[in-house]
């Protein structure tokens, strides 16, 4: 597969229409009219296709935005509605591509420290964080420090408004996106993993669409080696070059103006 980050702004309607189909192949309860205010909250969006077919198999939302928090400027990135193809699963492109995009677009965002707000209702998304990520929160093995209880509250108040519940950690969205027969629930197996056990735990309704409420700092010093491998791969470079080409290109031409 290829990746592909571009602003939702510069959409194709057929990729539009391409996002909406996977993501309601695999998801029962995905409104079209929710599907496109949720896409037209986030800023960038990463495609990924098939080599060969040039078909869509997956895609990831993202917005970027600052904020303020107790006096202090920080930045959040927020990951929106993600699907990628089971027959892609096992493909690391998804984390490699979304690291990349995260580490070069966080210099036209952030004003301080760069936070990661993901909201989980499948353990493979929750395993994404002790992959990558050194210290994040919550946790099976250390209580969340207050200053980030008190942040990730802020933030999913924030975001989700009375959607958010924060004495859960959970956000229940009036629609919510289930996973369909076959695809969602935990393999018994898994749950021998404690981290997914403790996602279990935490989010007992994720079977329905509940979300658990995540928050990590995107910085190098939280980095895994795994997370390493994917900040400083080279083909993330290339991909970030060329990612920067078009930036460059499209502020020269908005000056022009």
């Amino acid at each position: 597969m290829n990746s592909q980050l571009i602003r939702t702004v510069d959409l194709l309607t057929a990729d539009v229409e391409d996002m909406y189909l996977l993501l309601s192949t695999h998801f029962q309860g995905v409104k079209r009219d929710v599907f496109d205010i949720d896409l037209s909250n986030k800023n960038w969006v990463i495609l990924f296709r098939d080599d060969e077919t040039e078909q869509l198999k997956g895609f990831s939302t993202l917005l970027m935005y600052n904020t303020q928090f107790q006096g202090e400027n920080i930045s959040v990135v927020y990951s929106g509605d993600t699907i990628i193809d089971p027959t892609a699963w096992s493909s690391s492109i998804l984390s490699r591509a979304w690291i990349g995009a995260v580490n070069k677009l966080r210099s036209n965002y952030v004003q301080g420290k760069l936070y990661w707000l993901l909201i989980s209702a499948g353990y493979r998304t929750y395993r994404f964080l002790p992959v990558f990520w050194k210290d994040f929160y919550p946790r099976y093995d250390v209580p969340t420090p207050k200053h980030i209880a008190e942040l990730m509250d802020f933030l999913g108040r924030d975001r989700f408004g009375d959607e958010y519940d924060s004495q859960a950690g959970v956000v229940r969205f009036t629609h919510p996106h289930v996973l369909k027969e076959g695809l969602r629930g935990i393999p018994q197996e898994r749950l021998k993993d404690s981290h997914i056990q403790f996602f279990d735990s935490k989010n007992p309704g994720h079977i329905n669409g509940d979300e658990l409420l995540c928050l990590t700092e995107i910085c190098e010093s939280n980095l895994t080696s795994a997370g390493r491998r994917m900040w400083f791969s080279r083909k993330n470079n290339q991909q970030l070059q060329v990612v920067n080409r078009a930036l460059a290109e499209k502020l020269a031409t908005i000056s022009q103006v």
